[in-house]
């Protein structure tokens, strides 16, 4: 093709283009087909120098991708900046602000997981109120003493059970979330009933003599995994509160509002989730690990996490 008419057959997108790298306030295209729009832009170039078109065509091409370039990746450093500016500190902020939600949130949790507990060591036997007779013969194959790995079959990878895990613990966190459109009703339930099912497997095992199996395996996740599952509620409690209280806003925009932390948060606790994945399905299922070094460990999350939502980001907020 001559020139003339690959520039008059391109003239209109490279046009659009340098508007867009202009930053006009009614943009020609959608910001998402920047990606496609700049590789375009370095084909064309590649064909014009290809079949050696004017040094002024090359070099305006030359220009545009450059401009492209340097926009496309500053674009990406600063949405990776933003990634880790919220790991390092934004998300314990944004924690710390909805503590009120995160405090109901742990004692619908952690409250009747603390009294199952409790309760199953003066009397085991309620246990069967709660739990199916097929799943505590299960709860005895998994954490009985004589076996090699925890938690686990033996037939089951390590692999296999870290893609069960993040599994398990998104139906568990988005359940408990999404709930929360339910008036917060359904964040409740999941809330509680959660934590009594953990409870009661806790206090049961502990009872029955197999409490060494049992908190080896759970102490390396249980700092991610249970904190996780706050959040998760906290997210849906936030949402709930929105439908309830919507204040001088109509329904629909108090939950648009209250939606966007409690997305950011439930994006932390999908990190804490996948964290609590891994360590359960590499590390927890391992008996040839002494008993003290897992307890270690799992205090070693907790005290981690307390000071991760205590002090992360606060010397920034001040500054």
């Amino acid at each position: 093709m001559r020139q003339a008419p690959f520039e008059a057959t391109h003239a209109r997108q490279w046009q659009e283009f340098e508007l867009f790298l202009d930053g006009k306030k009614t943009l020609p295209f959608d910001p998402a087909q920047m990606p496609e729009r700049y590789r375009r832009i370095c084909y064309d170039l590649a064909l014009a120098q290809d079949r050696r078109y004017s040094p002024d065509l090359v070099d305006r091409l030359n220009r545009l991708a450059l401009r492209g370039h340097h926009l496309l990746y500053e674009n990406r450093r600063r949405q990776t900046g933003r990634v880790v500016g919220f790991v390092l500190g934004g998300f314990a902020r944004l924690v710390r602000a909805e503590w009120r939600v995160v405090a109901a949130a742990a004692a619908l949790f952690f409250g009747p997981l603390a009294l199952l507990i409790g309760v199953l060591q003066v009397y085991p036997e309620f246990v069967h109120y709660l739990l199916a007779p097929e799943q505590i013969a299960q709860f005895h194959a998994m954490y009985d003493p004589g076996n090699k790995r925890l938690g686990m079959r033996e037939a089951d990878s390590s692999l296999q059970m870290f893609g069960f895990y993040i599994w398990n613990n998104v139906r568990i966190g988005f359940q408990t979330f999404a709930g929360g459109l339910a008036f917060g009703v359904g964040s409740i339930w999941f809330l509680a009933s959660n934590g009594v099912v953990i409870g009661a497997v806790a206090g049961y095992l502990t009872e029955i003599g197999y409490a060494r199996t049992f908190w080896s395996f759970v102490a390396g996740h249980s700092s991610f995994e249970l904190i996780a599952i706050v959040l998760s509620g906290t997210a849906g409690l936030r949402l709930g509160l929105a439908v309830i209280a919507p204040g001088d806003l109509s329904r629909k925009a108090a939950l648009v509002a209250a939606a966007k932390p409690a997305v950011r948060v439930m994006y932390g606790a999908a990190v804490l989730f996948l964290i609590a994945a891994f360590v359960e399905a590499f590390w927890s299922p391992h008996t040839a690990i002494p008993f003290g070094a897992k307890i270690a460990v799992g205090a070693a999350g907790w005290v981690l996490l307390a000071s991760y939502f205590a002090f992360a980001g606060r010397a920034r907020a001040a500054g």
